[in-house]
């Protein structure tokens, strides 16, 4: 609940801003129109550069590797034993 506050808050200053930049003229009425277009695109770009940020430098975890091997071998063993193939040809 509190970050839908949160979101809401940020969209009702923002919306006063450009309501203000509309009614004092301070930016032309042409350009100010297309401000929240302007603020979608941003957004929609930081978004794309934080999944290549965290693309980039996504964690290799080795040991969580050797354990999810582990746990492979024991769930085949554990089937084996119950007597179902688990051949993986």
């Amino acid at each position: 609940m509190k970050h839908i506050l949160k979101i809401l808050g940020l969209l009702v200053i923002i919306s006063a801003i450009w309501i203000g930049l509309l009614q004092a003229s301070i930016v032309s009425s042409s350009h100010a129109w297309l401000l929240p277009v302007y603020l979608i695109i941003l957004l929609g770009c930081y978004g794309l550069f934080m999944v290549g940020v965290g693309l980039m430098f996504f964690p290799t975890c080795p040991q969580e590797s050797h354990l999810l091997q582990k746990d492979i071998a024991e769930a085949k063993d554990f089937l084996k034993r119950k007597g179902i193939d688990v051949n993986s040809d």
